[in-house]
């Protein structure tokens, strides 16, 4: 007698897109944090001579968080509550999708990874700790979001389900865009 391991995916499928929208809701306060930082620099401010700036990594993660959020949530209430839409209801839809924002949310990570990767010796300061924070909430965000692009393409290539109802309690007889 072994112990037996009941798994819900869909359960696990809103709780990584939670995870998602979380991580996303907080790259994008720390992006407009940033934002805010380099545009009103004061001349005092030894950063950049005290003259405003932008870094170009800032916009696309901000883009990439604006455009996961709502994901996340339409995806939250399509499986939830079983929602069918006619232009995004299937597996394929969701797997385009997430490829998609996985591809934005992966350039913008690497970039920022690149750039303030190792901000140890400026804690004290809290542009660096935003920074910091920030580049943390991307990898979160990069690591759900992986998470839910595999676990679709598996369940997909698994159940021959790429033309299925996305939230995955699919019945023939109840599905409307079928």
């Amino acid at each position: 007698m072994g112990i037996q391991f009941k798994f819900d995916l869909p359960v696990l499928r809103i709780g990584l897109y939670a995870a998602f929208a979380v991580c996303s809701f907080f790259v994008f306060v720390f992006c407009c944090a940033r934002l805010n930082y380099t545009t009103t620099l004061s001349r005092d401010d030894s950063l950049n001579n005290g003259r405003s700036f932008h870094d170009p990594v800032i916009p696309e993660l901000l883009f990439t968080s604006l455009i996961a959020m709502p994901w996340a949530g339409f995806m939250i209430y399509s499986i939830h509550k079983r929602y069918e839409n006619r232009y995004l209801s299937k597996f394929r839809d969701e797997i385009i999708g997430l490829a998609v924002i996985w591809l934005f949310w992966m350039v913008g990570t690497g970039i920022a990874t690149s750039m303030w990767g190792s901000l140890g010796w400026c804690q004290h300061i809290n542009a660096c700790r935003i920074l910091t924070a920030l580049v943390a909430f991307c990898w979160l965000g990069w690591l759900a979001l992986t998470a839910l692009l595999g676990i679709a393409l598996l369940f997909a290539i698994a159940n021959n389900a790429f033309l299925e109802p996305l939230h995955g309690k699919w019945d023939p007889r109840q599905t409307i865009y079928a």
